[in-house]
């Protein structure tokens, strides 16, 4: 059963404090899933732990995993005869309330992704990548450019490092990788089989594979560390947008928890790099 089902058949069960959150909840799951948890409180009129307990009571991890469970089954719902372009957008929206509702929702989405961004987990995918021999990001469709972003971070690294975005040199190139390489396989859904069959062959082939999915997917279930982005987002109907965001932020956590790691050694790279990339640049002017 889901979240908006259980608070309709509990509501004569829940206390006073929890009928009220209720009540805004369904009154508008839109609105709840993008705000913060100070202004669910405030609106239902009671206080954040109020509502940090009503989240637990419903078998959730707190506030953010309640609007991801709640966001995940909005997203698979429709509305009227059209599915919705994202959780929170509607067909009849003017431009400015779709740009509130996209930062909204992007905003919402990485506090989610933050709220099971697991330290310990990053620390041992950072180890992984700084004592590779070679790391290769893999993705495909919208998760291409995510791959091709890592690509540019981890270019000024002492590493050698390349992202592939097509299917025949994943394979080709996964099936090459040894024992001290690391493979990063991005997809939001985690679904896509040509990039689980990545992951399973890098996998076989010796390589470490990092994957940065869906904590409960196919892909997640091939790799030996999982960086999870568990958001809402129908991409059956619409090409990622919160997600890719999210994807991205995990990439810039990876490349400067990788910076930090090896700072010591990475002096004489970047200035390397920096040197290689002023003739690309037109001088500064000055006053």
């Amino acid at each position: 059963m889901g979240l908006i089902s259980r608070l309709k058949e509990q509501d004569q069960e829940l206390t006073k404090a929890s009928r009220k959150i209720a009540e805004v909840i369904l009154a508008d799951p839109d609105w709840a899933i993008s705000s913060a948890i100070a202004g669910v409180a405030k609106r239902a009129g009671v206080s954040e732990p109020s509502v940090n307990r009503f989240c637990h009571a419903l078998g959730c991890r707190g506030f953010p995993d309640f609007k991801v469970q709640l966001a995940q089954e909005l997203a698979h719902s429709q509305y009227g005869q059209e599915a919705r372009m994202t959780r929170a957008v509607d067909a009849d929206d003017d431009i400015e309330q779709v740009i509130d509702k996209i930062f909204d929702t992007t905003h919402a989405s990485l506090e989610a992704s933050q709220a099971v961004c697991d330290a310990q987990t990053v620390e041992q995918a950072v180890d992984l990548l700084t004592q590779a021999r070679a790391i290769v990001f893999y993705g495909l469709g919208a998760s291409g450019s995510v791959a091709i972003d890592a690509q540019h971070k981890f270019l000024r690294f002492d590493i050698p490092v390349i992202a592939h975005i097509d299917n025949l040199n994943q394979r080709m190139t996964a099936a090459g990788l040894g024992s001290q390489d690391v493979a990063v396989c991005i997809s939001y859904t985690g679904r896509t089989l040509a990039m689980v069959e990545v992951a399973a062959i890098a996998k076989n082939a010796g390589a470490a594979v990092i994957g940065i999915t869906n904590a409960l997917s196919p892909l997640a279930h091939e790799c030996d560390l999982v960086l999870p982005v568990d958001g809402a987002e129908n991409t059956d109907l619409y090409t990622p947008m919160t997600s890719r965001i999210d994807h991205l932020v995990l990439v810039d956590i990876l490349a400067t928890g990788f910076a930090l790691k090896r700072r010591g050694r990475l002096q004489s790279s970047f200035k390397q790099a920096t040197e290689v990339l002023k003739a690309t640049r037109s001088p500064q002017k000055t006053e």
